[in-house]
């Protein structure tokens, strides 16, 4: 059981990044518009945020520190500046969208606006994030968040083509009426929604909230690759069961209740309670991400005391941040911005910024003065610098296709 729950950090932080409230219905979309011709885009991903959160997940076990500290640190503070304005205007926006997204799995479960929720489970997110151990919350809200393995059930019971789904995903690109420019804003979405900035900054923090050592880097590495490529699993399901029902019949996806319906024609009313069990959890669980990230990066630019194990008095600079960043992302939902869509254009800013968060972690997981024998080898680097390539043309595409394709609507 000890070894299972060593997972559990891994587990939260790939659940709050491929499946929080934006990605569940992006790849909803994928599937209902494409099929599953995205496939690749997920597979890439994962094995891009398993690269870089390996290298992150090192440089704290062996330095004892946050990534982001040491960027500041090893590159000087204009840098590591940049990195913070591009990572934390994403990381607020998502922690709004996150929130609503709480709100729509409360709205399917009791048919209350999701609106007169938000307040609600803003300030329940601030009572667990100052008063509940860092350990129960990856428990509780990552292994709960498995629960979306009933999406996987469902693909069972549907019992879809094998042959259409192969021919799909071996055969990428638009089907009936969509086009090329979709196409690839979508899988540039999806992309950025694999590797958006905050998984690292916080998964790299809560090693140190954890006090890994070096003794931890095997713990590290597991959380790394059993925790992503399981969240990435959780967010084919939902693809692949999408594509199966609403695919066929020209249907787009672009609520919640219509991501949870195959499960609910597969599996049943159980089946939907779970769904929407997951949704809550998943999407709860990203915003402790994003409210915790955007406390770190900031006090660990400053310098200032942070972790949630530290009581508010010890820091105070830190706990205001995470109140202030939860009180802006209620107000970015009062507008009464749809909570899908405002992730949606998330995902579009997340791919520029992604630049300035990749390059300075390959940065420091080169440098001896850290790590000594443990940097990167030839592997790490050859791939950590394809994908540095390949986040520098999504950052260069995102705008342009998202303007070309009026958000991915043709």
């Amino acid at each position: 059981m000890k070894r299972f729950l060593a997972v559990a950090l891994g587990i939260l932080t790939a659940i709050g990044g491929f499946v929080d409230i934006g990605d569940i219905v992006a790849n909803a979309e994928a599937g209902a518009g494409f099929g599953i011709a995205h496939a690749w885009v997920l597979l890439v991903g994962v094995i891009g945020i398993c690269a870089y959160a390996e290298m992150s997940g090192r440089v704290t076990t062996v330095s004892g520190r946050p990534v982001f500290d040491l960027v500041r640190e090893r590159l000087g503070p204009r840098v590591a500046l940049a990195n913070l304005a591009g990572s934390l205007l994403v990381t607020v926006l998502t922690l709004g969208a996150e929130l609503g997204g709480v709100g729509l799995a409360l709205q399917l479960a009791t048919s209350v606006n999701y609106l007169l929720w938000v307040p609600v489970v803003a300030v329940v997110l601030w009572v667990v994030l100052w008063r509940v151990k860092f350990d129960v919350l990856e428990n509780v809200f990552g292994l709960t968040g498995l629960v979306l393995i009933v999406f996987i059930v469902a693909v069972v019971k549907l019992g879809p083509d094998p042959a259409q789904l192969w021919h799909q995903a071996t055969r990428p690109g638009p089907t009936g009426g969509e086009d090329w420019g979709t196409y690839w804003f979508v899988a540039v979405a999806l992309f950025a929604s694999a590797l958006t900035p905050y998984e690292v900054f916080f998964f790299s923090s809560g090693g140190v909230e954890e006090r890994w050592t070096s003794k931890d880097l095997i713990r590290s590495r597991i959380n790394v690759f059993v925790g992503f490529p399981l969240g990435g699993l959780l967010a084919f399901g939902i693809m692949i069961t999408s594509a199966t029902v609403f695919q066929p019949q020209g249907i787009s996806v672009n609520t919640l209740a219509q991501v949870a319906m195959p499960v609910a024609l597969a599996v049943g009313k159980l089946g939907l309670a779970a769904a929407i069990l997951g949704f809550f959890a998943a999407t709860f669980g990203a915003a402790m991400e994003t409210g915790l990230s955007t406390a770190y990066t900031v006090a660990q630019y400053f310098g200032w005391a942070w972790g949630k194990l530290r009581r508010p008095r010890r820091a105070a600079r830190f706990h205001t941040v995470l109140i202030v960043g939860i009180l802006v992302g209620v107000a970015v939902l009062m507008t009464t911005i749809d909570p899908i869509q405002l992730t949606e254009y998330t995902l579009v800013f997340s791919a520029v910024a992604l630049p300035l968060t990749y390059l300075p972690i390959l940065v420091v997981a080169n440098d001896r003065g850290y790590l000594g024998d443990r940097v990167n080898g030839r592997l790490a680097n050859a791939v950590g610098s394809v994908y540095l390539v390949l986040v520098v043309a999504a950052a260069l595409a995102a705008i342009p296709l998202m303007l070309v394709t009026r958000m991915g609507a043709g």
